[in-house]
């Protein structure tokens, strides 16, 4: 039997159905019942000979004669319960005793998938074979696409991560000759606005660039932080005055109360900080950002941003995934809230994002160290 797969792809590997019994009468019996293209039977003529094959073969159903000396089928099933390697078998007991509901709950309690009496019919045993072996192949196949897709997803990781990281070179050049020119041609004001045009892409390109990077680094566990005493305060005046450069009409309020300092990363909590502020006066207007830093000493740093406006209902829920910008319109990749919430979450916090009163409110409680 094979097992054809929607994109053409075939399981046609022999699948190994493994019968226990001591009488060699049955096993003689069952593998001529049994027997077909593609269906490979081990016989076992006792519990510690079944063990043994476990160990070398993948097995997609096991058949156990209850009654046999020694090792009987529901010590057997046991066993195989308890081995990694067998754990997931489907086991069917084959008994010759009469119906007993006790007896048939003890071989259900040690994991079996069905329970017969002999004489078995020949048509039942081969029906519920054919439906355990079918979904064996079905369980190998998903479980070979799932690789293959996670082969092609860490490929297509490593070919961002790689160009994203070539692209920063040809992007300085891009802005040091955009500043060569601007100093070469100060007399000439269309050639100074298309420098300045050429400038601001560039330098789009280059935040683009570094989030692509940072996605990169988060998806594949390479992402670093350099924990250190910091002062969150400072950084954030920092950041509110890089921002209010870049954004002369912006008006950006910081507000801090209490102790502001954590044990974190200097670097990638001014990220956080940049990207929440300036998403805020992207899609703030002209009402002004407020930026608020409350800490207590023996509690949290709580982190908000609030600006005008209000985000919609149905992106609430998926406003911290990456590449938003497929679902929902945007200047950039859709990246940077993602980034947030990342670095957020590597300083102990969560961030969240709510409407407020014709606001939008986005906050973290950052620890003050985080193990």
């Amino acid at each position: 039997m094979n097992l054809i797969d929607p994109v053409g792809a075939t399981t046609d590997e022999c699948v190994n159905l493994l019968i226990v019994d001591d009488v060699p009468q049955n096993l003689v019996a069952m593998e001529a019942l049994l027997r077909r293209d593609g269906l490979n039977i081990l016989c076992a003529a006792s519990g510690a000979q079944a063990l043994e094959l476990l160990l070398q073969h993948e097995v997609a159903l096991a058949l156990l004669d209850v009654h046999m000396p020694e090792i009987d089928g529901f010590s057997l099933a046991e066993l195989m319960r308890g081995s990694q390697r067998s754990r997931d078998v489907p086991i069917i007991f084959l008994t010759a005793s009469p119906n007993d509901p006790v007896r048939a709950f003890k071989g259900y309690e040690r994991g079996a998938v069905d329970f017969l009496h002999k004489p078995i019919e020949p048509q039942v045993i081969m029906s519920k074979v054919n439906v355990f072996i079918e979904l064996y192949q079905q369980k190998q196949l998903l479980k070979t696409r799932n690789q293959a897709l996670e082969h092609a997803l860490n490929l297509n990781e490593t070919m961002m991560a790689v160009l994203t990281h070539d692209l920063r070179t040809p992007l300085a050049s891009i802005l040091l000759c955009a500043d060569k020119l601007a100093l070469d041609l100060p007399g000439d004001p269309a050639v100074q606005r298309t420098l300045g045009h050429l400038e601001n892409s560039a330098q789009r390109m280059a935040r683009m660039v570094e989030q692509l990077l940072d996605f990169s680094k988060i998806r594949s566990g390479g992402l670093r932080l350099h924990r250190d005493e910091c002062d969150v305060g400072e950084v954030a005046a920092v950041v509110v005055a890089e921002i209010g450069r870049a954004h002369p009409q912006a008006r950006i309020e910081l507000q801090m109360d209490g102790d502001t300092c954590v044990q974190g990363d200097p670097d990638r909590l001014a990220q956080l900080l940049s990207n929440l502020i300036g998403n805020a006066v992207l899609h703030g207007g002209d009402a002004p950002v407020q930026v608020q830093l409350r800490g207590a000493p023996n509690g949290p740093l709580h982190l908000s941003v609030r600006n005008a406006g209000q985000i919609p209902e149905a992106l609430l829920p998926r406003l911290f995934e990456p590449f938003k910008a497929s679902f929902h319109d945007s200047r950039g990749l859709g990246l940077g809230l993602f980034i947030a919430s990342e670095f957020a979450r590597a300083h102990g916090g969560t961030l969240v994002a709510r409407n407020l009163d014709g606001h939008v409110v986005l906050e973290t409680a950052l620890q003050r160290r985080v193990r």
